[in-house]
C-alpha cells in the first residue's frame, strides 16, 4: 500500500509500505525517489519481509517545503516514518545520499533498535576534499554541479545520469530509457530541495557518526563510481566501521540499483538472512 505520513514539522511524506514481517526501510539517492528501490523492495517482500520506502522531503511525491534540508532534519523524518509505520527493529538501506540519513539517524537516535545497516554507493563518511580528507571531491566540482542545475537542470540531468549509470561510447550498463526515466524523476523534485540536498551531502562530515554503526553493516560500491568515488566513501566507511563487510563491484558505476540490480538483490538478501 501507499500512504502519507506527516512529520513533526508538518511535512507530508509519500510512503510505500509493502508486505509483512521484518521491516527493511530504504532511503533513496539524490535527486531521485523511492521508485528506484522497486526492484529490491519486491525481492524483499518475496523473501518474506516488509519493504518500506519513501520519497525524501522535496522529492518525488512528498511535500516540497522551503526547508530545512540538513541531515539532522532528514534523520528526524526517518524517525517519524519508523514511528508512524510501527517499523520496530528495522534493517536500514541507504543508497547514495540516503546513506547519510542512515548514519545520522543511528547517531542521533541511539536507542534505535536497528538490526542491520546497508550502504550502497553511499556518501558516508565525508565527500568534501579538505586538509584532513585528501581523497575527497574538490568544492569546485560541487559548485559546477550547482551552477549547471541552476542554469538548465533539464539539460544537466541528461549528461549527469549517463555518468551516474556508467553509460558511454562503449559501455551501456543501462538503457537510454532508464536514463530518461531518472531524468523525469529528478525533474519532479523542487529546485530548492535539489540544491539544498546537494549542499548537505557534499559538505556533511559523517566521520563522527561511524561509531554508531554497532550492528552488522554491509557496504556495497562500484569501483568505477564517478559520482561518489570509492576511496573517499565506501573504503573509508568500511575502515571506520568495525562490524562492516565491504563488497566492491568491479567496474560498477554509481547507479548500482539499476546497472547491477540482480547482484545487489542477491547480496542484500544474503546479508539480511544472516
Amino acid at each position: 500500500m501507499t500512504k502519507r505520513i506527516e512529520t513533526r514539522g508538518g511535512v507530508s511524506l509519500y510512503v510505500k509500505d509493502w508486505g509483512k514481517g521484518r521491516p527493511v526501510v530504504m532511503l533513496h539517492g539524490w535527486p531521485l525517489s523511492s521508485d528506484t528501490f522497486d526492484d529490491l523492495a519486491m525481492a524483499v517482500v518475496d523473501a518474506g519481509m516488509r519493504a518500506i520506502a519513501y520519497d525524501r522531503r522535496g522529492f518525488g511525491r512528498s511535500s516540497q517545503p522551503w526547508g530545512p534540508y540538513d541531515y539532522d532534519t532528514l534523520a528526524d523524518d526517518l524517525a517519524d516514518v519508523l514511528e508512524a509505520t510501527g517499523a520496530t527493529s528495522p534493517a536500514l538501506v541507504g543508497f547514495s545520499m540516503g546513506g547519510g540519513e542512515v548514519a545520522r539517524y543511528l547517531s542521533r537516535y541511539p536507542n534505535h533498535g536497528v538490526t542491520h545497516a546497508i550502504l550502497i554507493g553511499s556518501v558516508v563518511p565525508y565527500m568534501l576534499h579538505t586538509a584532513d580528507n585528501p581523497n575527497g571531491v574538490p568544492q569546485a566540482v560541487f559548485d559546477q554541479m550547482a551552477q549547471g542545475i541552476a542554469t538548465d537542470r533539464a539539460a544537466f540531468w541528461s549528461a549527469f545520469f549517463a555518468g551516474f549509470y556508467g553509460n558511454g561510447v562503449l559501455r551501456h550498463p543501462v538503457s537510454t530509457e532508464v536514463i530518461e526515466w531518472s531524468r523525469q524523476i529528478a525533474m519532479q523534485a523542487s529546485l530548492k530541495a535539489t540544491l539544498a540536498c546537494a549542499q548537505a551531502f557534499s559538505s556533511t562530515d559523517f566521520r563522527p557518526d561511524l561509531r554508531a554503526f554497532t550492528m552488522p553493516t554491509l557496504v556495497i560500491h562500484g569501483t568505477a563510481d564517478a559520482t561518489v568515488p570509492i576511496d573517499t566513501s565506501a573504503r573509508a566507511a568500511a575502515a571506520g566501521i568495525d562490524s562492516s563487510v565491504l563488497l566492491e563491484y568491479d567496474g560498477g558505476p554509481h547507479g548500482l540499483l539499476a546497472s547491477h540490480k540482480a547482484q545487489v538483490r542477491d547480496d542484500v538478501l544474503e546479508f539480511l538472512g544472516r
